[in-house]
């Protein structure tokens, strides 16, 4: 799930439309007391922030994600009609992953998530995973649930890997699909479902902590 804070409605709406049409999930809020209120409920995977809002500047809310452990590595993408070095500099150094002036095109914007979700993976891997019952080790490709080995396929292995290493986090299945299946998956979405139901079923009681989030998709919430 993406959330764009874009106060305009022009804007605002394009973008959305644009990134439901490449296949990600997205919220858009126009107002920082909306924005915070969703973020308080439910963190997304990737934050796209104006700079110049009501209520509050883009800074401040980069800085309130950054200072709160759910999001303080969140990958956040600014965007805002300032092009100077310096305001550049501003948002770099306040948080932001990435800074891109507007108007910016639909293709760039689309390569700049992708991008940076890419890199955020590759960097928030851990070579094992603990959740209650389950381990998960990368090294080892293994999965133990109490102690006992769990033989799982590869696309089982790394589906559980990205839920457990993006815990608490609804993924998306179209997100699912590119993060597990590769970007140029053409095959049915329902091929994530079926993939879930089989893991649930081969962890036991354990799989209990991967959730459905009706409309959304799915969330692991073990400890």
């Amino acid at each position: 799930m993406i959330y764009l804070l874009e106060d305009d409605r022009n804007i605002r709406d394009f973008t959305v439309y644009a990134l439901q049409s490449a296949g990600f999930s997205v919220r858009g809020f126009a107002l920082p007391s909306e924005f915070r209120a969703a973020v308080a409920e439910e963190a997304p995977e990737l934050v796209l922030l104006d700079i110049m809002l009501p209520e509050e500047d883009g800074i401040s809310v980069l800085r309130w994600l950054r200072s709160i452990q759910k999001t303080e590595h969140l990958p956040i993408i600014m965007l805002s009609a300032k092009s100077t070095e310096f305001d550049k500099v501003l948002g770099l150094d306040s948080g932001a992953d990435d800074y891109i002036t507007k108007p910016y095109g639909v293709m760039e914007l689309l390569s700049r998530i992708r991008a940076l979700l890419r890199r955020t993976e590759r960097t928030a891997e851990s070579p094992e995973l603990s959740s209650d019952e389950i381990v998960l080790s990368r090294k080892g490709h293994t999965v133990t649930v109490g102690g006992s080995s769990v033989e799982l396929t590869c696309k089982e292995f790394d589906l559980l890997a990205l839920l457990m290493q993006n815990r608490g986090i609804v993924m998306s299945r179209d997100r699912i699909l590119q993060a597990v299946w590769g970007y140029d998956y053409t095959g049915e979405s329902r091929t994530v479902d079926v993939h879930i139901r089989t893991l649930r079923a081969k962890l036991g009681d354990a799989g209990n902590a991967i959730e459905t989030v009706r409309g959304l998709g799915y969330r692991f919430q073990g400890k």
